[in-house]
């Protein structure tokens, strides 16, 4: 099940289509919600994509808050190139709100012998990096995670991760056999969790094909209306739609001010080319 999805997926990504940026983000909002929850917080995925889009021009990543550190992680998986430097682990370990230390000085040389080993599947790797961290360090649950995407996307010779796993922590795949409650998700390394970590995959690669989809549709009819505005500027407003999960009704550039943009937005929605996505009067937030 795992490997029939995760082709599926695969031949979705290399097909690399022009709506591959809101797909990849909309993804990473998913994984950070799962993981604000799995830290405690409450923020969902309406608040986080608030945090996010309605945040002032320039504003410092630091300032988002936890929760906006969290998002800024996953946003980073769904964007980099599929690799693990220094840095990049640092600063992961950063916005998830973790304090650094020894435990996780492994963690690079545990990959590569994961990604050396041709014989070990591309779930199983996932599975077997997640158990690493979780060992290490119990609290530090979310960053396995987010190396297990991104572990993943090298086994599979994929150029960027795609945010799955996280997502997926809460749902049936992760219940222990015959338990009931919040207290009974399968913890890393236990008995079951490699084959829990591939019945995810299956779920997630589904759903996220299934969402590259439903994109998919409504990114054709906004490149089909296109060519009907006139508003200066439009382009950009298109492709940051193309590229983003949302896009806030004020968006402005060089060459379109937020009152344009807000005609822009309200037009393309009565060609049902873009959805509101706050569901609010005011600060409205637009995207596929």
């Amino acid at each position: 099940m795992a490997g029939a999805a995760l082709n599926a997926l695969d031949m979705l990504l290399r097909s690399d289509p022009l709506w591959a940026g809101a797909w990849r983000q909309r993804l990473a909002l998913k994984s950070a919600a799962a993981a604000v929850r799995l830290a405690g917080r409450t923020e969902d995925e309406a608040a986080l994509r608030d945090v996010w889009t309605l945040r002032a021009l320039g504003t410092d990543p630091s300032a988002l808050g936890p929760a906006g550190g969290i998002l800024l992680a996953w946003r980073r998986l769904a964007s980099k190139a599929s690799g693990l430097d220094a840095d990049t682990l640092a600063d992961i370990v950063d916005r998830l709100g973790l304090r650094w230390s020894d435990a996780f000085a492994g963690i690079r040389e545990e990959m590569d012998g994961l990604l050396a080993r041709s014989g070990t599947p591309a779930p199983h790797a996932a599975a077997a990096i997640v158990s690493h961290v979780h060992a290490a360090r119990p609290d530090a649950e979310p960053l396995g995670w987010w190396l297990a995407d991104l572990v993943l996307a090298q086994k599979l010779r994929w150029q960027r991760p795609v945010p799955l796993l996280m997502a997926q922590v809460f749902t049936p795949a992760f219940r222990a056999e015959g338990g009931r409650g919040s207290g009974t998700r399968l913890r890393p390394g236990g008995d079951g969790f490699e084959r829990a970590v591939c019945l995810a995959l299956a779920h997630g690669a589904a759903e996220a094909c299934q969402l590259g989809a439903e994109l998919g549709r409504r990114a054709d009819r906004l490149v089909a209306v296109t060519p009907k505005l006139r508003t200066k500027g439009a382009g950009e407003a298109v492709q940051k739609l193309l590229d983003e999960d949302a896009v806030s009704g004020s968006f402005a550039t060089g060459n379109l001010s937020r009152f344009a943009s807000r005609r822009l937005f309200e037009r393309l929605q009565t060609f049902d080319a873009v959805r509101e996505l706050s569901g609010r009067p005011t600060f409205r937030l637009y995207g596929l």
